[in-house]
């Protein structure tokens, strides 16, 4: 299956996407979380050539997660596209789930909130949703110490001594299942991006799909994944 990889588009929805079987994009979308700015990214989904196309939200998602359990617009246009919050569902024979939550952070925008909460605990409690038989993972959160470094100047705005500021308690759930997921997909921390180069005791592709920088500059590709 021909998978593309996208994330924290944050309103630059790149245009020459080659198409394939599945889209995902892992959450934070637009820029200003503006409902127009929403239409927009319906409109270019239309256009995207996939198959199946899923999507998560983010922390800079507060249109979506008001929104409760719909996200696109109950049209035959976007029949192909669906939404998943602690939610699953299958394309071809793969069981796919989708989880949004991430942890605030020091100094963290107020209106960038959505899908957050502020202890490891109450994080544990969201990822133990996640079943243990799913193919695909896709979640906003990085897990910890992969693809989920911060640079040193913003440690120095806040963050403490520890530049890995990813999930641990996402961290431990995946690493505890009997058999993990063939894919995830994160995004969140956007000078994080790449896919993960370490093969480990359990095979997983793990890919940080951020499309903007730290500087929320679109300069990242999106991450082609063949499963």
């Amino acid at each position: 299956m021909d998978i593309t990889c996208l994330s924290d588009t944050h309103g630059h929805f790149p245009k020459d996407l080659l198409g394939g079987d599945l889209l995902i994009v892992a959450g934070d979308l637009t820029a200003r979380d503006l409902p127009i700015e929403h239409i927009n990214f319906y409109e270019w989904c239309r256009e995207q050539k996939y198959r199946k196309i899923i999507i998560i939200g983010g922390n800079h998602d507060n249109f979506i997660q008001k929104l409760k359990s719909k996200y696109f617009p109950p049209t035959v246009n976007y029949s192909h596209c669906e939404y998943l919050c602690d939610s699953g569902t299958e394309f071809e024979g793969l069981r796919i789930w989708g989880s949004p939550w991430s942890l605030t952070f020091p100094g963290m925008n107020p209106k960038c909130k959505a899908f957050t909460v502020d202890t490891e605990e109450k994080l544990a409690e969201k990822f133990a949703l996640i079943p243990d038989n799913i193919d695909i993972l896709i979640t906003h959160s990085p897990p910890y110490g992969i693809l989920d470094e911060v640079k040193e100047d913003v440690w120095r705005h806040g963050w403490d001594e520890d530049l890995h500021v990813g999930s641990k308690s996402l961290a431990f759930k995946v690493g505890s299942m009997e058999t993990p997921p063939k894919l995830w997909v994160w995004g969140h921390i956007h000078e994080a991006y790449g896919k993960d180069p370490v093969v480990r005791q359990k095979p997983c592709i793990m890919v940080n799909a951020s499309h903007v920088n730290e500087l929320y500059q679109p300069v990242n590709k999106s991450i082609r994944v063949i499963l």
